[in-house]
């Protein structure tokens, strides 16, 4: 299907593909929405614990279109999508999606739950970076490609399913305060079971089906562009699959469940690593490249918001209010524009 798309879209004006391109992020956006209303439904339904809804399966469901992305890219040879996915998501969903939720309102900060969170999401961007480290050609580090290997992405899914356990053993446990999270679900399907798991699997479909559309246009896009592939990944397809997030910030800081855009986002970002960067370097036998300015650009910058977001978790007054968010946003627009002036 993909190299049918390709061959199709090498003809394309190059307004015709953004509008496919961004018909497609919408798809994404949808059928997560779906596929993450109908899990909650399931869920309460079924009796699971509504703050695993909030820590695992809402967050899991915001990250898919992430991993249909970057799974989708890795096993169609181009590992460099998957990774700047991966990473420029981390970068959007912790700089653009916190700054515009602290514009609407100041975010609550409950740190009996952001403390050990937090700590986990700058640990997993830490590994992202020790795992993409040649240690053997450290002299070349800025100069030479290197490559997060197929073991590594092993490690960080056992990783994932140890954090997810982990988390569903502290819920059963009433380690987590969840009463802010249970009054997040404001979406019960009522309807018959099959029905929603139609609903479910149809927001499935539409997740796969938008990824397959998505990266032959952008890669045909960056082609005509002369933009590397991974550098498109880490803006327009991050903050294109990043919606599912933006969505839930922005709809959760308004009916004043700010703690849950914090929640989620950070989730998120830890699943962007265990999650879309595991499975992706997993299905790969030569592990995911690194371009050389990942390690001069991108992941340092990822590495200095997740530092400044753990820090800004720590104000006495237990709020983020809005300079931090509005530094927040100021260092998304420089990294977006400077990713296409200096690469």
């Amino acid at each position: 299907m993909e190299q049918w798309l390709l061959d199709l879209m090498q003809n394309f004006p190059i307004v015709v593909l953004f509008t496919v391109i961004f018909a497609t992020l919408y798809l994404l956006s949808k059928g997560a929405d779906i596929l993450v209303d109908e899990a909650v439904s399931l869920s309460i339904r079924w009796g699971i614990p509504k703050v695993i809804i909030g820590a695992t399966i809402v967050s899991l469901g915001t990250t898919l279109p992430e991993v249909t992305v970057s799974v989708a890219a890795a096993i169609g040879g181009n590992p460099d999508i998957a990774l700047g996915n991966a990473v420029g998501s981390i970068i959007c969903n912790t700089s653009l999606i916190i700054g515009i939720a602290v514009l609407i309102k100041p975010l609550p900060v409950h740190r009996s739950i952001t403390d050990r969170q937090s700590t986990i999401q700058l640990i997993t961007g830490v590994l992202v970076i020790i795992s993409a480290i040649s240690w053997t050609s450290f002299s070349g580090l800025f100069s030479q490609s290197g490559s997060i290997p197929q073991w590594v992405g092993f490690v960080f899914l056992f990783l994932l399913v140890l954090y997810l356990l982990d988390t569903f053993r502290r819920a059963k446990t009433g380690n987590f305060e969840d009463a802010d999270i249970e009054e997040e679900v404001s979406h019960i399907d009522s309807g018959p079971i099959i029905l929603v798991l139609l609903k479910l699997s149809l927001g499935l479909f539409l997740i796969i089906i938008a990824s397959k559309i998505l990266l032959p246009t952008v890669q045909i896009t960056a082609i005509k562009l002369g933009i590397p592939n991974s550098i498109i990944a880490a803006t327009l397809i991050a903050f294109g699959t990043s919606l599912p997030e933006l969505i839930t910030a922005i709809q959760a800081t308004r009916k004043g469940h700010g703690e849950l855009a914090v929640g989620n986002v950070i989730g998120a970002d830890i699943l962007n690593v265990l999650f879309v960067i595991g499975a992706s370097a997993a299905v790969t036998r030569n592990g995911l490249t690194v371009p050389p300015y990942f390690y001069w650009f991108h992941l340092p910058i990822m590495l200095g918001i997740l530092i400044f977001f753990k820090f800004i978790l720590h104000v006495p007054s237990r709020k983020i209010k809005r300079l931090p968010g509005i530094i927040l946003l100021v260092v998304y627009v420089v990294f977006s524009v400077l990713s296409y002036l200096l690469i």
